[in-house]
């Protein structure tokens, strides 16, 4: 398993273990509790994180495409 592929925890990690330790609901996060918006942030993390697995998934490809050209 690539090391890039370990990033894909973080969404994990901020969703499962994350409310343990940001449970309140002051201060509020542009109208939303900070529950709320950490939860919000973990929706968003995972797409970004989803995104550079992408791209260095697909610059693999390339590569190893690359390589077998050449063979």
């Amino acid at each position: 398993m690539r090391s890039i592929y370990v990033l894909a925890l973080l969404p994990v990690l901020a969703v499962l273990v994350g409310p343990f330790f940001v449970n309140r609901v002051t201060p509020y996060v542009l109208g939303m509790p900070f529950l709320l918006a950490w939860l919000a942030g973990a929706l968003v993390l995972t797409s970004v994180v989803m995104a550079i697995i992408f791209y260095a998934d697909q610059a693999r490809l390339a590569t190893a495409k690359h390589s077998a050209e050449g063979v």
